[in-house]
């Protein structure tokens, strides 16, 4: 019987990492599902999908022997419902503002009232410019319709300055 588990790795960026890293996990009987990943400051993170077909102790194993080479630090999970459902998103939402403490809740408490699950975010502080401009970026799937989001987004901008731009991505999205 295979599992599914939940993995996540943090270390110092390095070329080749994820050749390496997802390398070392198929040659160890590992099936990769999705997967988030990117770059942090100098630091690589990923979170991973991976199925194995033992238990959570034999796949720490492998990990270790794949991330230790890599200097990662990692974190596993037993995904014990075996759910590995994927969802397509509903609309794309670029927010920029300035940077200050509590911008990601002002931002994503709205939404998430507005009926926006949110199924991966993204963000940012600009390098090139001095007031600090804050860029996040997301995806997500619409409990409610548009009218709501777009009269939150509307609330975000006069109430917070939090300017706005929304794409819809799924053709049925009314």
């Amino acid at each position: 019987m295979k599992n599914w588990f939940m993995l996540s790795m943090v270390g110092l960026d390095q070329p080749s990492i994820v050749a390496k890293l997802s390398a070392g996990l198929c040659k160890n009987g590992c099936n990769l599902g999705d997967s988030t990943m990117g770059r942090l400051g100098n630091y690589f993170t990923i979170m991973l999908m991976v199925e194995h077909e033992g238990d959570k102790s034999s796949l720490e194993k492998i990990v270790k022997s794949v991330g230790e080479p890599l200097n990662l630090d990692s974190h596993l999970v037993e995904l014990k419902d075996g759910s590995v459902q994927h969802f397509e998103p509903d609309i794309r939402v670029s927010l920029f503002t300035e940077d200050r403490i509590g911008v990601l809740e002002d931002a994503t408490v709205p939404l998430a009232n507005a009926g926006l699950k949110i199924l991966h975010l993204e963000s940012n502080l600009s390098e090139d410019s001095e007031s600090g401009t804050y860029f996040i970026h997301l995806e997500g799937t619409l409990l409610q319709g548009l009218a709501p989001i777009y009269k939150a987004l509307e609330k975000l901008e006069e109430e917070k300055g939090i300017k706005s731009h929304l794409i819809p991505v799924n053709a049925q999205v009314s």
